[in-house]
């Protein structure tokens, strides 16, 4: 009784509103109200009880995947054995163990100029190029910086700290050398001025600091090597030069032999030069490993410059001279090297990118031993490699980390929390069959920290679509990384052969296989992608490896209009028959008016030219049906917008911005294949004007408005460019690769010139239906951020911005009309005007004839309304829990087995009319980039509106799982990710978190269940972020550990003699002579101590505890002692004015003492 009186309250909700309920807060200035009267709109909220609230819910980054975007700086901690990183970008990245990653960023966002570790003691020191130094500690999972020093008056170039040494040298841009005191942070007055350092005699400025070093043999003496070629070898207690060696090539590095009586130098003529201690007036070899022996016996002919060199001794072997550049510049085309001398045998490593930095690990931290070396890091600018030196052939180490994800730019991404956890071990194991051979057989040498499984262990899968026509699928469970399986869509195609693009119907310039969507089911394993040519490629799982054809569709979508339409506006636009618009299977052409193709007019053919030969396709992801859209009458296909699968209705359904086609994947027909107008029927709801010819080639892209409402420029900044083009369905997130999507309009040109040569944009690749896109652009990337294209004038008769692209597509088990008594199967259809129209699916009754029988695609007649482009669509049932769409219960569909048990198809239906308890409605969420509403069915009320956004426009929406319930999260362009309710839509959380400053993170960003979001934060790097409480108070325990307790291995035992012999027989004590009361204090004005905001987490860590008022009364103390400082400053000064006024007093007294008064 109470089910019939709650149906009937439903179906009498009007149209009338009470007081809305609450604000969406924030940015977003979002609004909600239910849409009913206040007694019905109460009856639902009574009948489903929300779970969720506020405190379920908070924002924070959880880890980073991917290669450090434009590195600059590399370092190593040989007893902890952990990398890092520096970027251009000031960010950081620390890696040890698989699962130890740690990501973070200097607030200035200065470039990171150098890295050194403290060797075994859980800190950092960075240099960066605002000149500032930073003291990173390492002992907590989210590295914090405790000390700042930035200069004022010099800028730094090169930094050393010797190993189990408290005293940091910072050589400068001037010449000088100064030395900072690790533990307090603070400038010794000792500073070694470039002109103290080399002769008097000198005319010229030395250059810059470019190496500092002390020798192996003592650590009195520092080696300071000049940019113009000046070597200078310091007495650090004597305060004095000890000797100069002077080589007129440019000086880019420095390295010593353990025993510390020899160095050696890199110049910039590609030489290497090795210098004796006893004999510094020239050095006693030199070489230029790659240049050409001339005839006549001169000089061999200078090589590229030698930016690094490490010499590298063996107890058993010759030693190891390892170094980067010195190529001939007659091998223009060679590509970057890296040298490795060993003995006589010289062999040089060719990289795929330029070399950023390399370093030779060794067995010994001590300086003064046998270096022992066994691998070589080496950072390019798009890869890290580790060379193994231990076998002669030099086979590099197989990479851990995720560090390929750039390997082809990132064009979208789906992310899969919580999926089916036999997965995973079945990708890994296709997977794994096409690994690569030939490295080496060692453990990877980057082994520090600790990292455990953590608390969470439900599977996660992040799959990414890449501009190469390649989809990878990771392992991201546990907030780790892993690729289990590449899938490498373009193999379905014919290649293009070069110089044939023109010719073809080809309408991309570059990278015409490039990912534009992807649509994956889990359960029934059947994945689809659409690509940028205008393309569906639907791939079935099997465990077998086969032979077959592909088989092939070709679709024509055409977009036209006879007249002019005006909508009456209390009628819902009739369809009409369903039968006059089902195409014909024979020709598989949607279209009704076909038009020949007239002289070289380009028609009915597609962008690329399918396999048509037998294909052996491996175990894995295998190609069931390729669906093409054709040109039609000179017009290229327009991209896809939007894609859904149904593996239980065995139908993809694809729709850009001319119109719909559903297809039929088992019985490989096209069912449904028309424009949007023609899917209300004769009725439009909205006017469309004719155009007159367009005189202009040039067009704003993004998708439609409506075309009777001028727009002014402010109103154009809170447009969405809709979904299409910036949901992750565009083209490639790095400028260099697929550019903006379009190929630009001379107004862009500026834009143009910044993308760099070669490398044109697309060239009719997107929808041209629509607006410029206006994001809150900061970075230097914004021509991503507008899209233009110029296109033939052989349109249709209708202005493009009338058209309505479909933008959101999505099988269901639902009521499409509104006397139906029971759910059946239908197809919801968004467009970007904001119109949602369901068609309802015809299929034959019975399993044994799907094969047979034709699938009826029928107009429902439904129509429903939402403000904006429809972005997604879901169910719940009449408890408020989520619906699932039926689907396929996997089977492997070249199995061996042929029994009448395997082919017989499994269908889960999650449909409620299975059951009676699961009641005779169920609520559609329907979301916008401007609103969601939930309607009940089938009475097609609306209960709840929520105006999300008015001046800005979402660019993601799902409905997700979060502790055992339901919520719609959201992304918008300002930048705010908010959680609402279901079904009542109450704003949850609403958080200003991330500027879209590029096209990157609008295309790539997307959420999924348990809380999890994901997006593209460079073009080489996954974030991902977690927006559930839950998760983030548990993060600190899923995280690793970057310093483990590791005894530092003892020196070797010297011997007598060598003691004796072989050094200085004075302990140096450093302290004693940087210290203050030797040295005295820097000038204050030289540099600036600024505490770390690491002691102030300590504080918010330990609050209330003994160590928090500690730590707070040093920080107090700090501050106390700068401020001390300054004073005493202060007071020094006055007293030296007032003694030299005093003398100046003293001896005018004097002068005046004797003489008389009549004598002045």
């Amino acid at each position: 009784m109470k089910k019939f009186n709650f149906r009937k309250v439903l179906d009498g909700l009007t149209a009338s509103s009470p007081g809305g309920s609450g604000g969406g807060g924030g940015g977003a200035g979002g609004s909600v109200h239910p849409a009913g009267s206040a007694g019905a709109a109460g009856t639902p909220r009574e009948e489903v009880q929300e779970t969720l609230a506020s405190d379920y819910f908070q924002i924070c980054k959880t880890v980073r995947h991917g290669f450090p975007y434009l590195p600059t700086a590399l370092a190593f901690d040989p007893v902890q054995k952990i990398l890092a990183i520096g970027t251009r970008t000031g960010a950081i990245r620390i890696l040890g163990r698989p699962g130890v990653d740690c990501y973070c960023q200097h607030e200035s966002g200065a470039a990171v100029l150098q890295l050194q570790f403290l060797i075994n003691e859980g800190a950092l020191v960075s240099a960066c190029a605002d000149d500032a130094l930073h003291l990173w500690n390492l002992r907590q999972k989210r590295p914090a910086i405790l000390h700042s020093l930035k200069f004022n008056r010099e800028r730094i170039t090169y930094c050393h700290l010797p190993f189990q040494s408290k005293w940091l040298y910072v050589g400068t841009e001037r010449g000088n050398t100064h030395i900072v005191n690790i533990e307090s942070f603070i400038l010794s007055g000792y500073v070694i001025m470039w002109n103290k350092a080399i002769e008097l005699s000198t005319k010229t400025h030395p250059g810059p600091v470019v190496h500092l070093s002390d020798s192996p043999r003592d650590e009195g003496k520092l080696l300071i090597g000049y940019e113009n070629g000046t070597v200078v070898f310091w007495d650090l207690r004597s305060k004095r030069a000890d000797l100069r060696a002077y080589y007129d090539e440019a000086i880019h590095s420095v390295a010593w032999h353990h025993e510390g009586k020899q160095f050696m130098c890199s110049h910039s003529d590609g030489s290497l030069t090795l210098w004796n201690l006893k004999s510094p007036n020239r050095p006693f070899q030199t070489t230029i490993p790659h240049g050409k022996i001339q005839r006549d016996g001169k000089k061999p002919e200078s090589c590229k410059p030698i930016l690094k060199v490490e010499y590298k001794t063996c107890k058993n072997s010759e030693p190891f001279v390892i170094f980067s550049g010195g190529l001939s510049y007659d091998k223009a085309c060679r590509r970057p090297s890296l040298t490795i001398m060993h003995g006589k045998a010289i062999t040089v490593l060719e990289m795929d990118h330029p070399i950023v930095d390399f370093l030779t690990l060794c067995e010994t931290p001590y300086p003064n031993e046998f270096q022992e070396p066994y691998a070589v890091v080496v950072l390019l600018e798009k890869d890290l490699i580790v060379v193994d030196l231990t076998q002669s052939n030099f086979p590099i180490f197989e990479n851990p980390y995720p560090i390929d994800i750039h390997e082809s730019p990132v064009t979208c991404t789906e992310y899969f929390a919580d999926c089916p956890p036999d997965l995973i071990p079945v990708l890994y194991s296709v997977g794994a069959k096409h690994k690569k051979q030939g490295y080496s057989n060692k453990e990877w040498p980057i082994s520090g920290g600790a990292w455990n499984l953590g608390a969470q262990t439900y599977p996660e899968i992040i799959i990414t679509g890449h501009a190469d026509g390649s989809v990878k699928f990771w392992d991201a469970s546990a907030i780790t990384l892993q690729m289990l399986y590449k899938l490498k869509t373009s193999k379905v195609f014919e290649k293009q052969k070069l110089g044939e693009g023109k010719a073809t119907a080809e309408i991309v310039e570059e990278d015409p296989f490039a990912v534009q969507m992807m649509y994956w089911c889990p359960e029934s394993r059947i994945f689809c992608v659409a690509g940028v040519s205008a393309y569906v490629v639907v791939y079935r799982f099997s465990k077998h490896e086969v032979n077959t054809e592909i088989a092939s569709l070709e679709v024509r979508l055409q977009y036209e209009v006879e007249d002019i339409i005006t909508p009456e506006p209390e009628m819902i636009p009739p369809f009409p028959d369903a039968s006059s618009q089902l195409p014909s299977l024979k020709s598989l052409s949607g279209s009704t008016n076909t038009v020949a193709c007239e002289g070289t007019m380009k028609d009915s053919i597609p962008c690329l030219n399918v396999k048509t030969r037998p294909l052996r396709m491996p175990p894995g992801y295998q190609a069931d049906l390729v669906i093409q859209l054709v040109w039609v009458d000179g017009e290229p296909p327009q991209q896809i917008t939007s894609l859904a699968v149904n593996s239980a209705y065995g139908l993809v359904a694809f729709g850009n911005c001319n119109g719909l086609a559903v297809v039929d994947f088992m019985q490989k027909t096209v069912l449904l294949s028309m424009g949007t107008l023609d899917l209300y029927g004769s009725s439009d709801p909205y006017q469309r004007q004719p155009r007159s010819p367009r005189k202009s080639k040039q067009f704003a892209a993004g998708l439609t408005e409506l075309s009777d409402s001028p727009v002014s420029l402010e109103l154009e900044r809170c447009k969405s460019p809709t979904s299409d083009h910036v949901n992750g369905h565009c083209t490639s997130p790095t400028s260099q690769s697929c550019g903006s999507g379009k190929r630009l309009s001379s107004a862009d040109v500026s834009r143009a010139n910044r993308r760099g040569p070669g490398r044109p944009p697309f060239r009719k690749a997107q929808s041209a239906a629509c607006m410029e896109i206006s994001l809150p652009v900061t970075t230097e990337e914004n021509r991503e951020n507008s899209f233009s294209r110029s296109r033939s004038s052989s349109v249709s008769s209708i202005d493009r911005d009338s058209k309505e692209a479909i933008t959101a597509l999505y099988f269901m088990e639902s009521f499409a009309r509104k006397n139906d008594s029971a759910v059946s199967p239908c197809l919801w259809v968004g467009t970007g005007l904001g119109m949602v129209l369901i068609l309802s699916l015809n299929l034959p009754a019975s399993d044994d004839l799907r094969q047979a029988e034709p699938v009826l695609v029928s107009p429902s007649g439904t129509v429903l309304t939402l403000k904006g482009a429809v972005l997604t669509f879901a169910c719940l049932d009449c408890m408020g829990t989520l619906t699932h769409p039926p689907y396929e219960v996997w089977r492997d569909p070249h199995s061996a087995d042929d029994g009448e048990k395997t082919r017989k198809r499994k269908l889960v239906m999650h449909s409620p009319s299975s059951s009676q308890d699961m009641g005779d409605h169920q609520f559609a969420v329907i979301c916008s980039e401007k609103q969601a509403k939930v309607f009940s069915l089938p009475s097609q009320t609306c209960l709840y509106v929520h105006n999300i956004t008015e001046t800005s426009f979402l660019l993601r929406a799902d409905v997700v799982t979060l502790c055992n319930s339901v919520c719609l999260a959201c992304f918008c362009a300002n930048g705010h990710i908010m959680t609402l309710s279901l079904p009542s839509l109450r704003p949850l959380l609403d958080m200003n978190y991330l500027p879209v400053t590029d096209m990157r993170i609008a295309r790539t960003f997307c959420f999924t269940n348990e809380g999890q979001a994901l997006y593209l934060s460079s073009p080489t790097e996954i974030q991902r972020l977690t927006y559930s409480q839950e998760m983030c108070d548990n993060l600190q325990d899923m995280l690793g550990d970057l310093f483990t307790p590791v005894e530092t291995p003892e020196a070797q035992n010297r011997g007598f003699l060598k003691g004796l012999f072989g050094g200085s027989g004075q302990a140096f004590d450093r302290e004693e002579l940087f210290g203050e009361a030797t040295a005295g204090k820097a000038s204050r004005s030289l540099a600036q101590h600024i505490p770390g905001s690491g002691g102030i987490e300590g504080v918010r860590g330990a609050a209330g505890g003994v160590i928090g008022d500690l730590t707070r009364a040093r920080i107090a103390l700090d501050e106390r002692g700068q401020k001390l400082g300054e004073l005493d400053e202060r007071t020094a000064s006055m007293m030296a004015s007032a003694e030299a006024f005093s003398k100046h007093a003293h001896e005018v007294m004097l002068k005046y003492k004797d003489k008389k008064w009549y004598q002045f």
